[in-house]
């Protein structure tokens, strides 16, 4: 990563961060020692056993207040115990001590969209997709809030971008036949549930679809229920 590109993308993040009244770090970014955490506290973490993860991840802390991956997956372990303002606190802490780590961003705008923060989400979540370029998951979720916000040309350009990088995700392949029914492109929504239902004949909800699509293109979309009335993962 070029010199020039690193400092405009710290600016972005700051900048983005001030809009959404997060305190961030001046420097650089976080020590080297910050961005290294207790492997038994991880290992924990990796086993899903939350709350000794917690109880791990506090003791990192409590020696080493500044250690800003420890603060991240501390939030992460609360989130995963559906704690979610101790989670938010400790993302915050995170980025205060200038973690810019993707995951980071990408928990943090689950996070925020989980919560019905649509507009913090679509911020952080950008961010997300700009620190992980090569990563499928930013996009994808930057376009469940762009659909969610009603905003479907750039939810089907977010959709199409994740599916770029990781052409394997069935449930992208199926949210987008969605987007695409919900802009009345049925052609295409009926198209990408077909070629879905080809290649994984046990997929429920691409067939679901199908029949959905045919009742839409007869009656519109009213009457549907939910996020679109289509259905999603199983």
């Amino acid at each position: 990563m070029s010199i020039l590109y690193r400092a405009g993308l710290c600016v972005l993040i700051v900048l983005v961060l001030q809009s959404l009244g997060f305190a961030s770090a001046s420097g650089p970014g976080p020590s080297p020692d910050a961005q290294v955490c207790d492997p038994v506290a991880d290992y924990y973490l990796g086993m899903e056993d939350y709350p000794e993860a917690i109880q791990r991840h506090r003791e990192v802390i409590d020696s080493n207040p500044n250690n800003a991956l420890a603060h991240y997956h501390l939030g992460f372990a609360y989130g995963l115990m559906g704690q979610h303002q101790r989670e938010l606190s400790e993302y915050q802490k995170a980025v205060s001590l200038g973690l810019d780590d993707w995951q980071l961003f990408l928990n943090l705008g689950l996070l925020y969209l989980e919560t019905g923060q649509l507009q913090d989400a679509t911020e952080v979540l950008r961010l997300s997709a700009v620190l992980g370029p090569e990563h499928a998951e930013p996009h994808f979720n930057l376009a469940l809030v762009y659909e969610r916000r009603g905003m479907l040309d750039q939810a089907e350009q977010q959709m199409l971008l994740s599916l770029q990088i990781d052409p394997a995700q069935i449930e992208a392949h199926n949210t987008l036949g969605a987007i695409y029914a919900e802009e009345g492109k049925y052609l295409r929504a009926h198209d990408e549930w077909a070629e879905l239902v080809a290649a994984n004949p046990d997929y429920a909800p691409a067939r679901a679809n199908l029949n959905i699509l045919q009742r839409v293109e007869r009656t519109g979309l009213e009457g549907l229920s939910g996020q679109s009335g289509f259905a999603r993962e199983p």
